[in-house]
């Protein structure tokens, strides 16, 4: 925040990162996700968002992100699936 309410007039600020990327302990939220958040319906601000695909290194690189996404992906749909399994004991409990 304190960077982007900073930009004067007539300039042009890019500012890249990897949401991927977070060395940061469990449960806290990064500011480049926080302003992707914040910032997603203001006028004049635009993110790029890239893939696998986009990836112009060594095709092994491009591999690696796609093992990386695909895993994350699963292990979200099981964070899912246990909280939902969960609300649902909790739920079935108060019926009874």
């Amino acid at each position: 925040k304190m960077f982007l309410t900073r930009i004067g007039f007539n300039s042009q600020a890019v500012i890249t990162g990897d949401i991927t990327q977070v060395d940061l302990p469990r449960g806290v939220r990064s500011g480049l996700r926080h302003s992707i958040e914040v910032l997603k319906d203001v006028n004049d601000i635009s993110f790029n968002f890239f893939s696998a695909g986009d990836v112009v290194r060594h095709p092994v690189v491009a591999r690696i992100v796609t093992a990386y996404e695909e895993y994350e992906g699963q292990k979200e749909k099981e964070r899912l699936e246990k909280k939902a399994q969960q609300e649902a004991l909790a739920k079935q409990q108060d019926n009874t």
